[in-house]
């Protein structure tokens, strides 16, 4: 799986900067949008830097995503399977080439299946950004040609949050039309996501397809600092941090929590959209090294969650 030109050193590297070195697709349709992120870590103390990625057949195409890495960080090589263009089993390898701090190369494979009597339009179901607390439904369409008794019989996700459902829209002649909808719900957790959700239909030989899934999440609630830097504090001394939290309405702050810190504020009495509260934090069950996340929440029927980053590093007495 690696070939490596000019440096002992990189002989048995790959195992360590590539953890996944090969991805199954699995069985999907024409024109749905299927990618797989391989994750480049670099272990050195150098910057690692990705030249190019070659790939063995025209059915995927490689994508470097991160062409530097800094040391101790991890970038990403896009593999993008061309289901637009491209039918039944297919497979490639990606050849990835890195000239720094040596010169390697890595292969990664990926594989799969593109029925042609499935199409899925629009390939993707994309939510762009939401605000928290929102709910929200996209849909796409599922059209088959084939057999007559063809139907989608359920449609899976992985999460409580995603909501799919499906109807049909037409049939008739060999062709069917199925209209695939996703609801965001307004518990969904702050954040970018991307998943997919699975529709099974009444194929004996390849009942499962999946369909794509993305969106980012955005916080009613802005948190500053984002990272609440204490220093070198004692177990039960109090530091006293200045929050500035702000919100596109109106809110309640209700608390605000971090695991094995007391955090003492002074609750608001009105609601705002602004809020400066002094904040004190006590290291009361924390040592060592503390790499924590403080998460405010609201009040009230619409309850919503921000979270920013504590570190502090717990002396002894």
């Amino acid at each position: 799986m690696l070939s490596v030109v000019g440096s002992a050193v990189a002989a048995d590297w790959s195992d360590s900067v590539f953890p996944i070195k090969s991805h199954e697709f699995g069985t999907v349709a024409v024109a749905a949008k299927t990618e797989f992120r391989f994750p480049v870590k670099n272990p050195y103390s150098q910057p690692m830097h990705i030249q190019t990625v070659r790939t063995s057949c025209g059915c995927t195409t490689g994508i470097v995503e991160t062409e530097y890495v800094a040391p101790g960080e991890t970038g990403s090589v896009m593999a993008r399977f061309n289901t637009g263009t491209f039918r039944g089993k297919r497979g490639a390898t990606l050849t990835v080439v890195i000239d720094k701090p040596f010169y390697a190369e890595a292969r990664l494979v990926v594989n799969g299946y593109i029925r042609s009597d499935m199409v899925f339009h629009p390939g993707e179901i994309g939510f762009g950004k939401l605000n928290q607390g929102d709910t929200a439904t996209q849909q796409s369409t599922v059209m088959y040609a084939g057999r007559n008794d063809w139907q989608v019989v359920d449609v899976v996700s992985n999460h409580s949050w995603l909501m799919p459902s499906f109807k049909q829209i037409s049939r008739g002649s060999g062709r069917v039309d199925y209209q695939i909808g996703v609801t965001v719900r307004e518990d969904a957790p702050e954040g970018y996501f991307q998943d997919e959700i699975i529709v099974i239909t009444n194929d004996h030989s390849m009942p499962r397809v999946p369909l794509r899934v993305a969106g980012q999440v955005e916080s009613l609630l802005n948190i500053s600092p984002q990272s609440i830097a204490l220093g070198g504090v004692k177990l039960g001394q109090p530091i006293v941090k200045r929050l500035v939290i702000r919100s596109q309405e109106p809110i309640m702050i209700e608390s605000i929590e971090c695991e094995g810190w007391e955090c003492d504020f002074e609750k608001p009495t009105a609601p705002q959209k602004t809020f400066l509260l002094e904040t004190t934090f006590t290291a009361v069950d924390a040592t060592g090294s503390q790499r924590k996340p403080v998460v405010i929440k609201t009040s009230g029927p619409r309850s919503i969650t921000a979270k920013a980053l504590l570190t502090a590093d717990i002396r002894d007495q």
